[in-house]
């Protein structure tokens, strides 16, 4: 904040101490804001680890089974298998707040409640392989809808984070030293005016003494 900026009055002064206790007790919340989010977000990272790791260790077995059915089966016969599946699945997208971060949950329900369902196809002229990679795949679905969760939480609490921060770091590098800066400013020139004013009233003083004796030794 310029001196040249601030005008050197009571008033001015008034409003800029008013400022700076907002703005230190604005500091300190967002401090304590951007730690409980680190500390949320770095919880959500080890989820979101340990939820990948099992996700693409489940694909890889998958693909796996696909690849081993697929070397039994003609072409025909695994796309005649899975070309008109007989369950349905919706998704729901809800959300929750945390620390003011409106992170997604995600929901799904199944068309029927039957498992055997997932298998659109007779088993006459299908391999067991291919039974165990759309077993594999429906198990893994509901960690996948997890996963895509928790990284999308991961990505929102992180904006938030970057967005916290960067106001911390300017009420405390900016804000805050500009708002001292005005009122050290104003106190002295306040403190200038005080002082040029007494010597003033005293010069005033003793001219008026003066002025007063030498009436008085004139009438003597």
């Amino acid at each position: 904040m310029a001196s040249t900026q601030v005008n050197p009055t009571r008033m001015e002064l008034t409003r800029l101490k008013k400022k700076l206790t907002t703005a230190i007790k604005g500091h300190r919340l967002l401090k304590d804001k951007r730690d409980e989010l680190m500390r949320e977000f770095l919880d959500l990272v080890r989820v979101n680890m340990e939820l990948r790791q099992k996700v693409e260790s489940k694909i890889q077995a998958a693909n796996l089974n696909f690849v081993l059915a697929k070397s039994a089966m003609s072409e025909e016969t695994l796309q005649d298998a899975l070309m008109a599946p007989k369950q349905e699945v919706q998704l729901s997208v809800g959300s929750k707040n945390v620390m003011s971060v409106d992170i997604p949950v995600f929901d799904y329900t199944t068309r029927t409640a039957d498992t055997n369902d997932i298998y659109s196809y007779g088993f006459a002229f299908t391999s067991s392989d291919l039974d165990d990679a759309v077993s594999s795949l429906a198990d893994v679905f509901p960690e996948m809808l997890k996963l895509a969760e928790v990284e999308k939480s991961c990505q929102l609490m992180a904006a938030e984070i970057e967005k916290t921060r960067r106001r911390v770091n300017a009420l405390e590098h900016v804000i805050i030293p500009e708002t001292q800066q005005g009122i050290r400013f104003i106190t002295m020139k306040l403190d200038e005016n005080e002082r040029s004013t007494q010597v003033r009233l005293m010069k005033v003083k003793d001219m008026m003494l003066k002025e007063a004796g030498y009436g008085q030794d004139k009438d003597e």
